[in-house]
């Protein structure tokens, strides 16, 4: 399912080590767009999938309290690209400030800044770039979104600090990274009802679980330099507390869920949703029972497949929506 770490030996120059092999920017990209797309993280997708997940949730749910309407055709393709120009500019704002911590890190001294291939005054206007087309995107939803959007730029600038004060980056990542299931609920509906809460918590309880898992490839090398993570936190009981944020995630969803569908749309509706969320859960569980912490690929590859945990809940939603 997983495409093996690559080799020095067949790396393209310029490439990012962790980087999918033969991605579509060492492949195909204009050979200066490269490293910008590089900082961007263009060439590792997983990013903006994790983004963009929330926003379909939104999207899927919120529909299944008032129906589909043509604007969420906007919703879905705005809210995606939105999310590759949103992710990458928090991206290239995170390599900015952790460039340092980045050229220490076997897995990130090849990224463009520490490697010399981008300079922070081009990182700063490529982050600016990304940051303004997003805006024009933002400015088409209604002011409620757009006060969201907005609002949300306090946690994109805040969390590349948060491993240098807290224990719990984590959840700074996670406030940031789900912050579309409110954006795009109120831009589908006008308002942010308290199931979109819910499901915006347990966007926050789902990136707590991948992350930490994330964060366990890179242990060794932040306890040596001083980075903060949950990963080292939990240590040996990373295991349990895994298991608690992917129970938290199910029931949070499960309980947005029935808050939005049972009252109006009745029981057929609100069982196929929550055969996604079990859905969701199950996933995340075949993932635990492959994991080993100690091994840096066994974590990139469960973190990869949280992609597809959260399109099966995005799918049962919809198809709930269309009931």
């Amino acid at each position: 399912m997983f495409e093996p770490p690559r080799t020095p030996e067949a790396a393209p120059l310029g490439a990012v080590a962790d980087a999918p092999p033969d991605n579509w920017v060492d492949v195909w990209a204009p050979e200066p767009l490269r490293p910008y797309l590089r900082l961007s993280r263009a060439d590792r997708p997983i990013g903006t999938w994790l983004l963009y997940i929330p926003c379909l949730w939104a999207v899927a749910l919120a529909a299944n309290a008032d129906g589909f309407r043509l604007w969420d055709i906007w919703l879905i393709l705005s809210s995606g690209l939105g999310a590759f120009l949103m992710r990458g500019a928090g991206c290239t704002w995170n390599d900015i400030t952790d460039r340092d911590i980045d050229a220490a890190v076997a897995r990130t001294k090849s990224r463009p800044i520490p490697s010399g291939q981008v300079s922070v005054g081009q990182a700063l206007i490529w982050m600016v770039v990304q940051a303004l087309v997003s805006a024009l995107i933002l400015f088409s939803y209604n002011w409620l979104s757009v006060g969201l959007g907005i609002a949300s730029l306090a946690l994109v600038a805040i969390y590349p600090f948060a491993k240098r004060f807290t224990w719990w980056p984590q959840v700074f990542l996670g406030l940031a990274f789900n912050w579309g299931a409110v954006l795009i609920w109120a831009a589908h509906s006008g308002s942010v009802p308290f199931a979109a809460v819910l499901l915006y918590a347990s966007g926050i309880a789902w990136t707590l679980y991948y992350d930490t898992i994330y964060a366990h490839q890179d242990k060794e090398d932040d306890a040596l330099i001083g980075v903060k993570s949950t990963a080292r936190l939990f240590g040996d009981n990373s295991g349990a507390w895994l298991a608690g944020f992917l129970v938290l995630a199910v029931l949070l969803m499960a309980a947005a869920v029935i808050l939005t569908i049972l009252p109006s749309r009745g029981l057929l509706p609100m069982m196929i949703a929550l055969a996604g969320v079990w859905g969701f859960g199950l996933h995340m569980v075949w993932q635990m029972r492959r994991l080993d912490l100690d091994d840096p690929a066994s974590c990139r590859a469960a973190f990869l497949a949280n992609r597809d945990a959260g399109l099966i809940a995005v799918l049962f939603l919809a198809v709930a929506a269309l009931v």
